[in-house]
């Protein structure tokens, strides 16, 4: 009897006379201690599993404490940077079916994962844009776009920026990567971002930046109002050149906090749902656990029955 007590805890069959054996296809082979294609599982193996999961569902559930716990002040960041963006499409419009001979198109990605599809979203909108337009080529902001736009467009992308939310993010650090989008010198550029709207839900955004020349333009043909406001000081080219470099920070800066926002709120939903799963999972795995346990319980007594049942009708 205890050799078959050992022989269960290395995978062999426990199952009592009369009972089905429980079924685990996909757990069989992966499972430590149990050979592919058996059915019959053993306890040890189950432990394994349920203590895996066990630790997998501390991991999520700390990841969502994480993400709460910051998500409230980068949103707070996020809606007040909303109100220096919203100056500027007044004044200068927005006109991203501008026709151009070239246009640069800046994805805002994440440079870590499990944080839903915010992701694949902003790849998408990128290569939307790149079948639409003519000449597009790539400055990618955060790891997780440039992982996928290199495997399908090597060619178009310029260069990659990541860590960029490592620190808290700062005007200055929006700016400087505005400089670089500004200094390709592109007569349209296209940033492609996640609109925070609420800590389940975010919308895939694509903010225009023109060219100074582009919205000289624009203001000859009429198409924003920069010349209906009495502005005084230099003269409206430069006065442009001012605007556009300023926009571009200001966009830049809006773009990034929206798209953390959008990425805290996503990996918190992700956690959540992640620890949900893994809830579930482990109710399995524990119910599981209880009724092979009783199988070999049941088993065991059968067997000290029959013997005593044996010896009594030898005597």
């Amino acid at each position: 009897m205890r050799a078959a007590m050992k022989d269960g805890a290395r995978g062999a069959s426990m199952t009592p006379r009369g009972i089905a054996a429980p079924v685990l296809g996909g757990w069989s082979a992966a499972s430590e201690g149990v050979p592919a294609n058996v059915r019959t599982i053993s306890l040890q193996a189950v432990k394994i599993r349920m203590r895996s999961v066990g630790n997998i569902q501390k991991i999520t559930k700390a990841m969502k404490m994480v993400a709460a716990s910051r998500l409230k002040g980068a949103q707070t960041k996020c809606e007040k940077s909303r109100a220096m963006v919203n100056p500027f499409v007044r004044l200068l419009g927005d006109t991203p079916g501008a026709e151009t001979e070239q246009t640069l198109v800046v994805p805002v990605s994440s440079d870590k994962g499990l944080c839903g599809g915010i992701n694949t979203a902003v790849v998408k909108y990128s290569q939307v844009l790149n079948a639409m337009t003519p000449g597009v080529t790539y400055n990618v902001i955060g790891d997780k776009a440039r992982a996928q736009l290199t495997r399908m467009m090597p060619q178009q992308i310029n260069n990659v920026i990541v860590d960029t939310t490592k620190q808290p993010l700062t005007f200055a650090t929006a700016s400087a990567i505005a400089d670089q989008v500004v200094a390709r010198n592109a007569p349209k550029t296209h940033i492609v971002y996640n609109r925070f709207a609420s800590a389940i839900s975010f919308k895939p955004s694509v903010a225009t930046l023109m060219s100074n020349e582009e919205l000289e333009k624009a203001a000859e043909e009429g198409v924003n109002e920069f010349d209906s406001y009495e502005i005084e000081g230099p003269d409206r080219s430069e006065f442009l050149l001012d605007l556009s470099e300023f926009k571009a920070g200001v966009m830049m800066y809006n773009a990034m906090l929206e798209n953390n926002t959008s990425e805290l709120g996503s990996r918190m939903q992700s956690m959540e749902n992640s620890s949900k799963n893994a809830s579930e999972m482990l109710a399995k795995l524990t119910l599981l656990y209880n009724r092979t346990r009783q199988a070999a319980i049941t088993t065991e007594l059968i067997e000290i029955i029959s013997g005593a049942s044996s010896l009594e009708s030898k005597e």
